[in-house]
């Protein structure tokens, strides 16, 4: 019996207090080219992702719309979920926070774990409250008194809740980062958080009362209060996870959502003695011609848009190409159009078209997949800088060797191994492509000019 190594990864789960946007798609899509990849290197992948289904922000947008609240997520949801399947993504299981059946018995069941434990206590909460971060945020943390991360101020709460004993573990979180036993890429993510926890971060509020709001999971023992939602959200990763793979190789997030992820989550697992994520992969944000996204500027790109216009590979192709995987990013047509013409069009597009007669009756040997250092590094910019000089190469390659008159054998043999080499190293990053490739599917143009 042959034993496949396992390999876990996740997104963050996003609210669904509205449609996904292009941050969204680009992290779905980084996560899909590790598990693609991790699938061609043979092994049991199991590739989670999901919905953040509770929550203030969620109650506030089904009254401002008028529906209820089941309604509003039951339709949001639906949208993530046809995104999803408009970028090709290869998740195995879609976890809702709703879900009563799959989800709730698992975070009721980690919570009375942390109360055995004697890690939960409730006490008085006088403070600020972020509904955009879904968070209590400290006055410090405010740029004229206004939450960085949303532009808003943020509400003073004054509620007695249960708390978490978070800062019982910051001392064994601290060090596990430190070792290297909790991987936080890039390096510059990894210094923020341990510059946050050496700062303190004190116990976290871990329940909103009910009468305040009604939507979320019930307390144990107290359906008075629900469960905070962050305490909710992050125990996705057990509930969704139907292989018991855990822990998760890595867990694919926004930089917006560290603190949560690399303090609070190692937290909760170090209390119930469950082992750590081993990488915690940060992506930054995409802005839209050099400005941040919003719905007053009229700049926000719509993903689903973007794939009918230009189809699913060309999409994942900018995304992966353009934004750094660990930086801010920027989305602009102009920038689109450049990239499509120049590198799928014309170098790609041209050179398959351009060698599928020359090739089609060469015999080669099979390649394997290889390990390819730069999507190991999480570098899928990197990677596809490779792919690319191969791909100008083999160009150039029929055309000093004027392979159309020279039918040359050996130069033809290695002229489509090399293409084949190329349709592999693609497979993670333009999947359907990478199948037209092999297939010989090459009728129409892969990538048609945009004019």
């Amino acid at each position: 019996m042959i034993f496949m190594k396992k390999f876990y990864i996740t997104t963050a789960i996003p609210y669904v207090n509205g449609p996904p946007h292009i941050g969204h798609a680009l992290e779905f899509i980084q996560a899909d080219v590790v598990a693609r990849y991790n699938r061609l290197l043979k092994k049991d992948v199991f590739f989670l992702t999901g919905a953040d289904e509770h929550g203030s922000k969620i109650v506030q947008t089904a009254k401002d719309q008028k529906i209820g609240i089941k309604k509003l997520v039951d339709k949001n949801t639906k949208t993530f979920i046809d995104l999803h399947k408009a970028l090709n993504i290869s998740y195995d299981n879609f976890i809702r926070t709703s879900d009563q059946k799959k989800h709730w018995p698992v975070a009721q069941v980690f919570w009375k774990k942390l109360v055995e434990k004697g890690d939960i206590y409730k006490d008085k909460y006088r403070g600020l409250y972020c509904v955009g971060c879904e968070a209590f945020v400290a006055k410090k943390d405010l740029i004229n008194g206004k939450c960085p991360e949303h532009n808003k101020k943020p509400e003073l709460l004054q509620e007695e809740n249960y708390f978490f004993k978070l800062s019982k573990y910051i001392p064994e979180i601290k060090a596990k980062i430190k070792k290297q036993e909790l991987k936080i890429i890039p390096k510059e993510r990894e210094n923020e958080i341990l510059s946050l926890l050496e700062q303190g971060t004190g116990d976290v509020s871990f329940s909103r009362p009910k009468k305040v709001l009604p939507w979320g999971i019930p307390v144990p023992e107290d359906d008075s209060h629900v469960i905070y939602v962050w305490c909710d959200a992050l125990i996705n990763y057990l509930s969704g996870d139907t292989k018991n793979f855990w822990p998760a190789d890595v867990h694919v997030i926004g930089k917006g959502i560290l603190r949560f992820h690399a303090a609070i989550w190692p937290g909760m697992l170090l209390a119930v003695g469950l082992p750590l994520p081993k990488t915690i992969l940060v992506h930054g944000y995409i802005t839209s011609n050099g400005q941040k996204m919003s719905k007053s500027l009229g700049n926000v790109i719509d993903p689903s848009n973007l794939i009918k216009k230009h189809g699913t590979d060309a999409a994942r192709y900018y995304l992966l190409r353009e934004i750094p995987t660990t930086s801010d990013g920027d989305f602009s047509w102009e920038r689109f159009e450049q990239r499509y013409n120049a590198d799928l069009a014309n170098d790609l597009g041209n050179l398959i078209k351009r060698s599928e007669n020359l090739i089609k009756d060469i015999k080669i040997k099979n390649q394997e997949f290889k390990i390819n250092p730069e999507i190991e590094n999480f570098k899928f910019d990197k990677a596809l800088d490779v792919i690319w000089k191969k791909i100008k190469w083999a160009n150039q390659f029929i055309d000093k060797n004027k392979l159309w008159e020279n039918k040359d054998k050996k130069k033809l043999a290695e002229l489509k191994t090399a293409i084949y080499e190329i349709g592999l190293s693609l497979q993670p990053f333009i999947p359907e492509t990478a199948q037209k490739i092999f297939k010989g599917d090459t009728d129409k143009p892969l990538f048609p000019r945009i004019k």
